[in-house]
């Protein structure tokens, strides 16, 4: 099977089921287009490749090296899909179809490359957000002032803190932003090798509390998708 076909239903798995969750074979099947005995069937390539965990009647999630490559593709998806809206002005009901076929042909420099020419969006045209790049940077600002493309990259994954549980501990090692948001972020502590915990989020998409050096402190959901982290 060509790889731009797993991708795709990697891509269809995340979309449906998040990094825990687990989707149905007729929930894949209904949104590639595909006979469910067919999905069934590369569902279990997937799983020899440890993509994915399978189990008939029961459905599929992602294992962390399929969660890896999917937001890895999901990244590029939506990298082009800012490009193709504000670089090109493709018309809207475009720029989903043709980011679909640019993402499986993108590498990872020019990927880098394209992401820093856009000055590092945070959100696609519709709203969603991009996953932050696996580079060993610790902001925005410190990548677009490399030349180098081959930057080291991450050893562990990062996640936004308001992807913590409740209770759980993690360092700061990426923020996300202009000079303005790393000034803001500063001035309450939050740099970088900052150990935190999530104490409380608030229902809406209300701010967030977390712990801070003993402090409580309360964040707008806005700033706390900005910073992310490593869990202790």
């Amino acid at each position: 099977m060509p790889q731009e076909h797993i991708e795709e239903y990697l891509e269809a798995i995340y979309d449906i089921a998040g990094r825990e969750g687990t989707a149905k074979t007729t929930e894949i099947a209904e949104r590639l287009k595909n006979a469910p005995a067919s999905v069934t069937e590369v569902f279990q390539r997937m799983k020899q490749k440890g993509l994915v965990r399978y189990e008939s009647h029961k459905g599929v999630s992602l294992t962390g090296k399929g969660y890896k490559a999917a937001i890895k593709m999901k990244r590029k998806h939506r990298l082009l899909e800012v490009f193709l809206d504000k670089m090109l002005h493709l018309p809207s009901d475009k720029v989903h179809e043709q980011a679909c076929k640019m993402e499986h042909t993108l590498t990872d420099e020019t990927e880098t490359a394209l992401c820093k020419t856009l000055k590092g969006p945070t959100e696609c045209p519709h709203g969603s957000p991009i996953p932050p790049c696996n580079l060993e940077v610790k902001n925005c600002q410190e990548c677009f002032s490399e030349q180098n493309l081959t930057l080291e990259k991450r050893d562990k994954d990062i996640i936004a803190i308001t992807a913590l549980k409740h209770g759980e501990k993690a360092k700061i090692v990426f923020v996300r932003g202009g000079g303005g948001v790393m000034q803001r972020l500063c001035d309450l502590g939050l740099t970088n090798g900052t150990t935190i915990s999530l104490l409380r989020e608030a229902p809406m998409n209300g701010p967030v509390e977390i712990c801070v050096r003993g402090c409580k402190l309360v964040i707008g959901r806005g700033i706390a998708e900005k910073i992310f982290v490593q869990k202790t």
